[in-house]
Order: structure tokens, then C-alpha cells, then sequence
């Protein structure tokens, strides 16, 4: 094996530089967040009060396989409302302990993003692709790194994976191209059906529509087309016309929009197996669920004209993909100077031809329908329509907004490479500073910048943040020694200045929890637990009456007093709830972080007082005198 030269490995880090941040930031991550352990900061709002403590709840209950039975939370709930063990992220938790799987699951993401833009790249740009491979990598880099919801990140991720599936089965190269309905009658094992799966469907079904149109109106334009705006931009010196001249082995579009109807009913079949239990509930539950009583946003023309404005800029927290702060100003200096040197060129049907500028419409798009979700006559008219997407929030496709700022990012990037050294490196430049954008962002799910810049608080200050790390907040040590002294079996008991997931990943049954889609009748039930409260509070009592997904106990004087934070945050040490609906629900436990002075009036008893080992969290435990 030959030695490298000094010249050599400089050649060879210009070709490859793009591994060394990549690689450094996996292994970062992974060293903290291992290194740390259960003594890192984990985003909580919708993770570690939702899904983590669902995954752990299955895994205690040995349920993620089980059919017919009921989950202890929210007074017991269908196994087939949590989410499928037909899931590789679901998979995560079966094999690992919860914490494990969720950092693994932070990390195949970032993983499966470069990997889809990999493929993505490789099939468009084919002979190209090399030339453009780093930037192919840090942008899906990027893309990957992006906080999105970390239960559904994987779905996120590989939205360019399903893209490039439906790429290879319309243009149905090789002797055996038929073998890509298998991969993606797969494919939903890494994506969610509610978030993404219904609306690529929908996309997928308009594609199909708009390609037959195209080719029983429109035709090929006698096999002559402009590269101009469709393929380099305005003003490079590629723009030219050529003669389009089918690729060897590719058939025509008509049977590349059959082949695509073939695949609409293949991915379709595919989210039905891989999440039977949900279209089990939606098409054939006959329970009357909190999605009926829902009441959604109803806006004027010029709030939803600001909210799509804002969405348009920042996106929502579900899926932020921090475009505001580089990819944003890239791309809309781009657009206004791409599209004027058309104007200038007198190339005006080039600016609707650009896959840019098509990218850019695709956003907008999203971003109206996120907007007129909020327009009641139009809801209502869907859920009229099709009354199994009552409470079915269409304003989704939102969610596929971060996909799209990331590619219209390297089609800038691209075009850049395109003309010239110096515009290469510039290129270079502005994906890197995109990079650090996402990394240096704080943000509820950024994990790895929340416990970074905690311990180096604690480390400085003397003294931790106040908030909870994931060992502090399910206090595994501390509920296991109060089961142990009060006797614990299984009875119904609820959280009060906590969340009751923390009850729930310690193997409590709670009639309290947080969930999307139960029982209506319950959650009326539950509203007689909390009327005293929800009478004193206006702002709460909408909030539950007009959502529900979190039925808590909550106060008669503060807004919330549910905190992941050491501080309790109550103004008030009463409970308003009503003892005898408690008892008849069948609760026989209080776990409150504040001591309660009306505890007797209420019908609760104090058994005993508990404490952290490190003094982060004090629980109250009541028991149920009737």
C-alpha cells in the first residue's frame, strides 16, 4: 500500500472534509449524552411527559405485543392507543432500557437523514453526484441535526427516503425494479402515518393525477426543452437547450405514472399493516373519543394571514428546522435575485419552470393550509367530508416544511458550485454556518446543547440549574422506596405539581395522564375530579373543556403548577378536587410535591413524607380516607 504525500492527504481532505464534522458531532453527542447518562438534560414538554413514559409503561407491563388489554393510566386505556411495536423506533424500546433507546434514537436519526439525502442526490444528480457530494452530506447533515419531536424524528429524517423510492419505481430502471415495492411497502417502519404517511399519500395521488395530465394534454415538447431555470439557475453559462433523450434502461412516463399508482396502493397497505392499531381505532372503534368535543382555533383573515407569516418564517416546535436564521435569508436572497435575472432575460416562464422556485411554492403552500386550519367553515367542511378525521389536524403538511427549506438550501448551494472555485467554498461556507446554527440553538429538544450548557452552569456556579435532569425527574430511587413503605399493589392513585408520567415510568397506575385520544366518557368523569378547580380558573377550564389531552389535577388559583423545575411553582397549598368523585374512579393515592393544608376537607390523609437523596424533589403521599 502506497504512502500518501503531504499533497495527496491535502487533496484528499479537500475531497472528504465534510466527515470530520460529521463524525465529530456524532461522537460528541454520543460522549455526552452516554458520558452523562441519566444525568442529562432531556427535553420534556411532549418526550419525557408523553412518549418516553408510554414506551416505559409497555415495558413494564410487558404490552408492547399485547392485544385486547388495558395500559394503567388515565383510569386504563387501550394498549391499541399508544403507539405500534411495527415501529423501528418503537423496536428502540423493546431492546434497550428507555433512556438508551432514546439517545440511540437521537442518533439514528441524524443517520438515516444523510443517509436519505445520500440516495436522494445519488439518483438525481447520478453521474454528478461526486462533485457535489459535500455539500449532499451537510445538508442532510444539517437536515438530520434539526430538533424535530424526537418520537416521530425518524419520520422526519427519512421523508427524502420515501422520495427517492417513488423516484426509482416511476422511472423503473434494472431487470428487477419491481423489487423497490418491497422496500416500500417497509418504509413505513420509520415513518408515522398521522404526521407524515396520509399526506404523502395525498402528494403521491396528485403526482399520479398530475403526471397523466401532463402527458395526455401537454406531451413532450417534440423532445426539445431549455435547461435555462430548469436544472442551473438563471444567468450560469450552462444555460442552453439540448435535446432530451431518454437514459438507457428508462421507460416512458405512462408507465411510470402506472407503476406510481402501483405504489400508492403499496404504501398504503404498508402503513395499514405496520399501524393496524391505529386504523383499527379510527375505522371500526365505535368509542366516542375526546376528538369529538376538540375545539380548534377559529381566526380572523388578517391572524391567519399573520400566522402564516409566521410559520413561514420560524415553523412551528414540532419540526424546527431553524431555517430563520441561515437557510431563510439564503434562500429568499437567492429567489429575488435568481427570478430578476429571468425578468431581465425576458425568461419569464423559466421562473415557473425553476425547481426552486417550485420548492419555494411547495412552503407556501404548506404554510396557507397551516393557516386556514384555523379558518372554521373549511375545518368544518373536511370533518363533514370525512367524519373519521374529526379532530384530525390537516394543518400537518407543516410538518414536511424543514424537508423542503433543506432542499431548496442545496439547490442554492449547487448552483453556487456551479459557478466557479471561489463560489464553491462560499457554498462550503454557508452550509457549515447552517451547521452551527441548528448546533448552537437552544431549543426544548436540543438535548445535547441543554446538558452541555447545564453542567458547565453547575460546574461554574457551584450549584445546579433548576430544572429536572432525566434521572431527577422520574426519581426512580425515590418512588421505588415510597412503594416500598406504603405497600404499593397496583391501586389507582394520581400526581399533583408533577407531571403523572412520572408515575406512570415508576410502575403507578394513574387515573390522571396526558393523552391525544381516550375516552370522552372518562374525560367527563375526570372533570368531576377537578370541577372545584376548573370553577376557579377560567383560563383552565377552557383549556381542558376545549382540549382534554391532559387530564391533570390542576390548581384553583395558578395557571399551572405542573414544572419539571426543583422550585415548586404554587402560590396556593390547597387542593380543589372533589374527594368522593375521586374515591368513585376508584383513587386511593395523592402524590403531591406540596404539602396540602385542606387535605382533610378533601378527604386525604397523610401517610408519610419522601425526599430525593439529592434533595431535588420532596413528595407528599396521601391516601384516599373513604
Amino acid at each position: 500500500m502506497k504512502k500518501l504525500t503531504g499533497q495527496k492527504w491535502f487533496l484528499w481532505i479537500t475531497k472528504y472534509w465534510f466527515f470530520f464534522p460529521v463524525i465529530g458531532f456524532l461522537l460528541l453527542m454520543a460522549v455526552v449524552l452516554f458520558g452523562y447518562g441519566e444525568r442529562s438534560y432531556i427535553g420534556v414538554h411532549d418526550n419525557m411527559d408523553l412518549f418516553l413514559a408510554q414506551f416505559q409503561m409497555l415495558k413494564n407491563t410487558d404490552s408492547f405485543w399485547k392485544h385486547g388489554v388495558d395500559v394503567p393510566f388515565l383510569g386504563g386505556v387501550s394498549r391499541d392507543n399508544l403507539p405500534s411495536e411495527l415501529s423501528l423506533y418503537s423496536m428502540l424500546f423493546m431492546i434497550f432500557p428507555t433512556y438508551t433507546a432514546y439517545v440511540i434514537g437521537l442518533l439514528g436519526k441524524i443517520i438515516i437523514s444523510m443517509f436519505s439525502f445520500r440516495l436522494l442526490a445519488g439518483e438525481l444528480l447520478r453521474e454528478k453526484y461526486e462533485r457535489y457530494r459535500p455539500i449532499v452530506f451537510m445538508t442532510g447533515f444539517a437536515y438530520g441535526i434539526c430538533w424535530f419531536f424526537p418520537a416521530f424524528g425518524f419520520a422526519f429524517a427519512s421523508i427524502p427516503l420515501c422520495v427517492w423510492l417513488l423516484i426509482k419505481i416511476y422511472r423503473g430502471q434494472g431487470k428487477r425494479w419491481y423489487l423497490w415495492y418491497v422496500a416500500l411497502a417497509a418504509y413505513p417502519l420509520v415513518s408515522y402515518f398521522s404526521y407524515h404517511g396520509i399526506f404523502i399519500l395525498g402528494y403521491l395521488a396528485l403526482a399520479i393525477v398530475w403526471l397523466f395530465c401532463r402527458k395526455v394534454y401537454l406531451g413532450r415538447k417534440n423532445g426539445r426543452e431549455a435547461d435555462c431555470g430548469s436544472e442551473y439557475g438563471a444567468g450560469t453559462k450552462r444555460c442552453r437547450e439540448r435535446t432530451v433523450v431518454p437514459e438507457a434502461g428508462e421507460e416512458r412516463e405512462g408507465n411510470g405514472v402506472w407503476r406510481l399508482c402501483g405504489a400508492l396502493f403499496v404504501l398504503a397497505a404498508g402503513f395499514v399493516v405496520c399501524e393496524y392499531r391505529l386504523f383499527g381505532q379510527m375505522l371500526f372503534g365505535e368509542e366516542i373519543t375526546i376528538r369529538s368535543s376538540i375545539v380548534n382555533a377559529s381566526l380572523s383573515l388578517p391572524e391567519i394571514l399573520r400566522e402564516i407569516g409566521q410559520v413561514f418564517r420560524e415553523g412551528i416546535f414540532h419540526a424546527d428546522g431553524v431555517h430563520g436564521k441561515v437557510v431563510l435569508p439564503v434562500c429568499v436572497l437567492y429567489f429575488v435575485v435568481n427570478n430578476a435575472l429571468y425578468l431581465r432575460k425576458k425568461e419569464g416562464k423559466a421562473v415557473f419552470r425553476d425547481p426552486f422556485n417550485l420548492l419555494v411554492a411547495f412552503i407556501l403552500f404548506n404554510c396557507v393550509v397551516y393557516g386556514l386550519y384555523d379558518y372554521e367553515p373549511l375545518r368544518s367542511l373536511v370533518e363533514k367530508m370525512i367524519p373519521p378525521l374529526e379532530g384530525w389536524q390537516f394543518n400537518r403538511t407543516i410538518f414536511f416544511n424543514p424537508f423542503l427549506w433543506y432542499a431548496a438550501l442545496f439547490l442554492v448551494l449547487r448552483r453556487l458550485y456551479d459557478a466557479g472555485i471561489w463560489q464553491m467554498w462560499l457554498a462550503n461556507g454557508v452550509v457549515c454556518v447552517a451547521v452551527l446554527a441548528v448546533i448552537l440553538t437552544p431549543n426544548r429538544y436540543n438535548d445535547l446543547y441543554n446538558t452541555c450548557y447545564s453542567r458547565a452552569y453547575e460546574y461554574f456556579h457551584g450549584q445546579e440549574v433548576d430544572e429536572f435532569s432525566y434521572e431527577q425527574f422520574y426519581a426512580v430511587d425515590l418512588f421505588e422506596e415510597i412503594k416500598e413503605e406504603i405497600g404499593y399493589e397496583g391501586e389507582w392513585a394520581a400526581a399533583y405539581g408533577f407531571h403523572p408520567a412520572v408515575l406512570e415510568y415508576n410502575g403507578i397506575a394513574t387515573l390522571d395522564g396526558y393523552l391525544g385520544f381516550y375516552s370522552q366518557q372518562y374525560k367527563e368523569d375526570f372533570r368531576e375530579i377537578i370541577a372545584p378547580a376548573l370553577e376557579r380558573v377560567e383560563a383552565t377550564r377552557i383549556y381542558y373543556d376545549d382540549w382534554g389531552a391532559r387530564a391533570y389535577l390542576y390548581s384553583g388559583t395558578d395557571l399551572s403548577i405542573v414544572s419539571a423545575t426543583k422550585t415548586v411553582q404554587a402560590t396556593d397549598d390547597h387542593i380543589y378536587m372533589d374527594g368522593e368523585a375521586f374515591d368513585a374512579l376508584g383513587g386511593q393515592y395523592l402524590f403531591s410535591r406540596i404539602r396540602l393544608s385542606n387535605a382533610q376537607d378533601v378527604g386525604l390523609s397523610l401517610l408519610g413524607e419522601y425526599t430525593a437523596r439529592d434533595g431535588s424533589m420532596t413528595i407528599h403521599v396521601y391516601a384516599c380516607k373513604q
